[in-house]
């Protein structure tokens, strides 16, 4: 951007100093370079005439030395200022004064050795002065026409004076300086309308430029992820947040799809065949494994099979709206909770104890005290958990090194749960150190293990799995539980961490939730996915918690 704000600036006129300005437009350069290449001809072609007539010559009949010798000085100059001007895109007036001066002198020689102004000669001033009156500025153009005029009387003064020529060529030779002014007068204007055009022609090429600049700042730094590819599936544009998320290390146009992300060449190919605009493909896991991104895809041109462009939006975003929204209701609520819910349950499960120390109780009596005990219970552990999120106290990170940590804490959570050996198994990899506060750690944990556990008993064995490692790729630290239970159905795996939802009867709904909102205070992300063919049991599923980069941590 910086650039074309410069571009924009620089003037598209001339400075006032003719002489020191280089002439820079089109028209400009292509008349000079016409110019050079039909004085260099011209001078070739008089000076084969001088040297292929010398006994009998066609033109230089008055002075054939004259006209041969100017003929090769003409000829020589004219193809070295061919030689330096053609290469070069800039010229400077004065080269072309220059120029203009040899041409007039070279042309009323050769006119004045070929017998004057009825040789024709002359005639070939209206050319150059012409194509001077287009490179040249005012009065520049208007001197060169004077002196043009002027040589041409004067040569014909000078054969009237020698007795050459008769005094009545006078009036040609005044016509023709007539001509040589009306060609300069009429050149000007065109001359300037020429330059005006170019020049608004520039400047709407600088305004497209900076326009398309803009766009591409626009685009590149666009909260939203833009993917824009053809109809052969070759990427036509790509701003950088979606090459971050599809793990895309290049930006260049014409790169296919299917070689640089398999997943939304695959994802594209099942929408494609599917033949609906309106469906929105499945969400799927960012290229760092930390969030998961929803994809809306719209054809361009209204044809499923032409090009499209993809928004890639971090899910995680839009779930973070929802939540605020929801903890505000929460906090709200939670006031209410305290007294309106708290204390009514606590009396109920006061006198659920008193009565069942009652003596002579029966069986179902001693039934429904207990349905009322686990009931109260459960209410209580809603109202703790609700409560819970609004004091939530900020946290306090720590430096952690997950492979003794995780040997610490399996010990504990197995002796704590009376497991068998080898119920929780640690799976060693290479020794990660992590910043995290110490109890957010272990509650969020303990809560992913503890679930595996009641999970996995449904299917009659428990076997639970805590690795830990760095991702591919992004080289981020994360420690993960894997259950072998019947893992969370496809229906309720965007709801997962939502508060109140849960699969499991009796479940309060608020364990992930309050797991995430932990994990997210100590800049970590916790994620879900299914496991499959994995280990013991195969099945179940995976929570992982990918850990903040430590190569950003602040001290």
């Amino acid at each position: 951007m910086a650039a074309a704000e410069q571009t924009l600036h620089e003037p598209l006129r001339a400075p006032a100093e003719e002489f020191t300005r280089s002439i820079g437009n089109d028209a400009s350069r292509r008349v000079l370079r016409f110019v050079g290449a039909f004085r260099a001809a011209i001078a070739a072609t008089v000076l084969v005439i001088a040297l292929g007539f010398p006994v009998t010559p066609i033109l230089g009949t008055r002075d054939p030395a004259l006209f041969l010798s100017t003929s090769a000085v003409y000829c020589g100059f004219a193809l070295l200022i061919l030689a330096w001007q053609w290469p070069r895109p800039l010229i400077l007036p004065r080269i072309a004064l220059f120029a203009l001066a040899a041409d007039i002198l070279a042309v009323t020689l050769l006119m004045h050795a070929s017998g004057g102004i009825r040789s024709g000669i002359g005639s070939l001033l209206v050319v150059f002065v012409g194509a001077a009156s287009l490179t040249l500025r005012g009065r520049q153009a208007f001197f060169g026409a004077a002196v043009a005029a002027l040589a041409v009387l004067a040569e014909q003064a000078f054969s009237v004076l020698e007795r050459s020529s008769p005094t009545g060529e006078f009036l040609a030779a005044g016509v023709l300086g007539a001509i040589i002014f009306m060609i300069a007068s009429a050149a000007y204007p065109l001359a300037r309308r020429l330059e005006e055009s170019e020049a608004l022609a520039r400047q709407r090429g600088i305004d497209l430029a900076n326009l398309a600049q803009l766009n591409e700042y626009i685009i590149q730094n666009l909260r939203e992820s833009i993917v824009v590819v053809d109809e052969a599936n070759r990427i036509r544009l790509i701003n950088q947040s979606a090459a971050e998320h599809a793990g895309i290390r290049t930006r260049e146009p014409g790169q296919d799809l299917a070689r640089l992300a398999p997943h939304l060449s695959r994802m594209l190919a099942d929408w494609r065949r599917q033949g609906n605009p309106l469906l929105q493909p499945p969400s799927f896991l960012s290229a760092d494994g930390t969030t998961r991104i929803n994809a809306y895809l719209a054809p361009l041109g209204g044809r499923e099979d032409g090009p499209v462009l993809m928004f890639l939006e971090d899910a995680s975003l839009l779930a973070q709206k929802v939540q605020q929204t929801k903890l505000a209701a929460l906090g709200r609520l939670s006031a209410s909770i305290a007294h309106e819910i708290r204390n009514p349950v606590g009396a109920l499960s006061h006198a659920s104890q008193l009565l069942e120390e009652s003596p002579g109780l029966s069986p179902d009596d001693r039934r429904l005290i207990d349905i009322i005990q686990t009931n109260s219970r459960r209410v209580s552990e809603i109202v703790e958990n609700v409560l819970q999120l609004s004091r939530r106290e900020s946290s306090r990170p720590e430096l952690i090194y997950l492979a003794s940590w995780t040997r610490e804490f399996a010990a504990e959570f197995s002796s704590t749960l009376e497991l068998y050996e080898g119920q929780v198994t640690v799976v060693a990899a290479e020794d990660v150190e992590v910043r995290m506060d110490p109890g957010h750690l272990r509650q969020v944990v303990w809560n992913l293990c503890e679930n595996a556990v009641k999970y996995a008993s449904v299917n009659g064995g428990i076997a639970v799995e805590i690795g830990y490692g760095r991702l591919p790729g992004s080289r981020r630290p994360y420690l993960e539980v894997a259950d072998s239970g019947p893992g969370i159905p496809e229906e309720l795996r965007e709801q997962v961490f939502e508060p109140f939802a849960t699969g499991r009867s009796g479940g309060t709904g608020l364990g992930l939730f309050i797991s995430r909102e932990l994990c997210e205070c100590n800049r970590a992300a916790l994620i879900h996915e299914p496991r499959q063919n994995r280990g013991k049991g195969g099945g179940g599923s995976i929570f992982r918690i990918v850990f903040a980069d430590p190569g950003r941590w602040e001290g």
